[in-house]
């Protein structure tokens, strides 16, 4: 759609439409499948993503291996932690509750990737909740949140196995940033800062998953990553600015992927994987699942 974010910004402020709009209009006009057609599917995509943020936060999901399951649900009904009944609190329970139903081999929306399936509908419903953001909102913000996906994938890349975690809870922190700044009619300039933002509190992000499964820390972290997007839309909404190019910054997010060791890049080979009880819970917990 776009080679850069610059190109895409140039382009909606060129038409005085949001990132979200222009996203919808180049999807159409790619001949595939009419506006209609594009609008309904993102709104299958919404329909899913609300599905498993409530299935999540019953409380009654487990993964496979049991290590997974229940956090959302003591988050989101939680009378102690600091920030409880807040947006912020909302969206890191939305988050938690998707990522435990893909934990639990549930429906989700890959945004971009399953395994941060979770960052993305926890910063965006939580923030439609509160404002009372129309269905034609929610539409173009997740249009936004493809757009900055489509970016980062043609400029670096969104597989954990390439880029470390940075690529995955990292660019769907990106896009959540976008899809925020747009649910919330902010500017493209906004849109760019938030995205931007968020991008460059993930940098360097390994990818270690406990005995190679898509649990921990990844649920954890897309929880993470959501507070990290809810940081980049608060500093862009209010007009903070960080001097390298958002471009650039993914960039520099590919460059170090191609860079990390292999042994960060979803092979279990090191960080928390590699840690004592990584290893006696691959072991012990998660040996048995894998029929080893």
């Amino acid at each position: 759609m776009f080679d850069s974010l610059a190109q895409a910004l140039e382009a909606a402020d060129e038409r005085g439409v949001s990132l979200g709009t222009l996203a919808l209009e180049k999807e159409a006009q790619r001949g595939t499948r009419t506006h209609a057609e594009v609008v309904a599917g993102l709104q299958r995509a919404l329909h899913v993503m609300r599905d498993a943020r409530t299935r999540g936060l019953t409380g009654d999901v487990r993964s496979v291996s049991g290590l997974v399951g229940g956090d959302a649900r003591k988050v989101a009904t939680s009378q102690h932690g600091p920030l409880r009944g807040t947006l912020f609190s909302e969206a890191l329970s939305g988050a938690l509750a998707v990522q435990e139903v893909n934990a639990a081999m549930g429906v989700i929306v890959a945004a971009p990737t399953a395994g941060a399936a979770g960052v993305l509908p926890g910063v965006l419903l939580a923030l439609a909740d509160r404002s009372g953001a129309s269905e034609e909102a929610l539409v173009r913000a997740l249009a936004a949140a493809g757009l900055v996906g489509a970016v980062i994938a043609q400029r670096a890349s969104l597989s954990g196995a390439e880029g470390g975690c940075q690529a995955e809870t990292g660019s769907a922190a990106a896009m959540a940033a976008a899809a925020g700044v747009e649910l919330l009619a902010g500017s493209t300039a906004q849109a760019d800062a938030a995205v931007g933002l968020a991008m460059q509190g993930t940098l360097g992000l390994v990818c270690d998953p406990v005995g190679g499964f898509v649990e921990v820390p990844c649920v954890f972290r897309n929880a993470t990553a959501a507070s990290i997007a809810l940081a980049g839309i608060e500093m862009g909404m209010a007009g903070v600015r960080i001097p390298i190019p958002t471009d650039e910054i993914i960039d520099a997010m590919a460059e170090i992927g191609r860079t990390m060791d292999i042994r960060y890049r979803e092979t279990a080979g090191g960080g928390l994987a590699a840690t004592p009880t990584g290893r006696r819970l691959a072991r012990g917990r998660l040996g048995p699942v894998r029929g080893g």
